[in-house]
């Protein structure tokens, strides 16, 4: 009697802690948002480099579309023009005389004191600046994103899970009609890869929202691998530079190693061992 009131027992635990163990499971994948499907991009793999072109114009789609919210915290805007940069040009090794930069940095204002009476200003940026701020302070970017601070762009690719593939799931595909029954709070939006599904960042790309200089057709899935591209490099601007190196050094040792084993046989040919 008391076998079979335990194996009962084990019995009804195991099924509950499995129910309770899919059930977790499954909420934790709604919590995490759907899995964005995996894109080809030109910057992976070990001989990976940044699509020129698609960067510059991920550089537009930032400045008319998301600059509005969002900084670029950890960039000046000389390194557009650094080597392996968007606006690289070997003609201005030194990126602070890059003409296209110089008009880039002066279409930003600036905030600097004067240097005569202490005054606070404003005067159009130069290529030593960094990116400015948009908001003063955080409790100013919570107030009119309702509650929400907007994050800094120029480490968003390497900061998510998911990476440059969940940005462009979240952009170009996430904003859609929420299911039936889901209810979206007040201040955000449904999006199907973004975590909760709840995000307060209205859709911000739109079909032709910019008109490329280039003639390239401004689609919301161009739009969004273009900006993509552009905050891969923002993310990791020395990977081209890295990854020569690293091929260079890859290349030496093996020479280095392969000279090595032929001394060893040159000099052990007649020694038996």
């Amino acid at each position: 009697m008391m076998l079979k009131v335990f194996t009962r027992t084990l019995a009804i635990t195991t099924i509950v802690a499995v129910s309770l163990f899919l059930s977790a499971g499954l909420a934790s994948a709604a919590a995490a948002g759907a899995k964005p499907e995996k894109q080809k991009w030109d910057f992976k793999g070990p001989f990976g480099t940044y699509d020129r072109p698609a960067m510059q114009r991920g550089y537009q789609v930032y400045r008319e579309v998301c600059s509005s919210c969002h900084m670029l915290e950890q960039l000046s805007f000389h390194h557009l023009a650094d080597k392996g940069a968007p606006f690289y040009d070997a003609e201005f090794p030194n990126p602070n005389d890059n003409p296209v930069v110089k008009a880039f940095a002066r279409d930003w204002e600036i905030e600097d004191i004067d240097q005569d009476n202490g005054d606070p200003i404003t005067r159009p940026g130069v290529p030593a600046d960094d990116f400015p701020h948009i908001y003063p302070n955080a409790i100013a970017a919570a107030a009119v994103n309702g509650g929400a601070i907007p994050p800094d762009l120029s480490l968003i690719i390497p900061a998510r899970g998911g990476g440059a593939d969940y940005l462009y799931a979240l952009l170009a595909k996430g904003y859609v009609d929420a299911p039936e029954g889901f209810v979206v709070g007040d201040g955000t939006n449904y999006n199907t890869y973004f975590p909760g599904n709840q995000i307060a960042m209205a859709q911000p790309l739109f079909e032709d929202g910019v008109e490329y200089s280039d003639g390239t057709k401004a689609s919301v899935e161009q739009m969004s691998k273009d900006l993509v591209e552009f905050l891969a490099w923002a993310g990791d601007p020395k990977m081209e530079v890295r990854k020569k190196t690293g091929f260079g050094a890859f290349l030496f040792l093996f020479i280095f190693v392969l000279l090595l084993f032929m001394t060893y046989k040159e000099v052990w040919r007649n020694v038996k061992h």
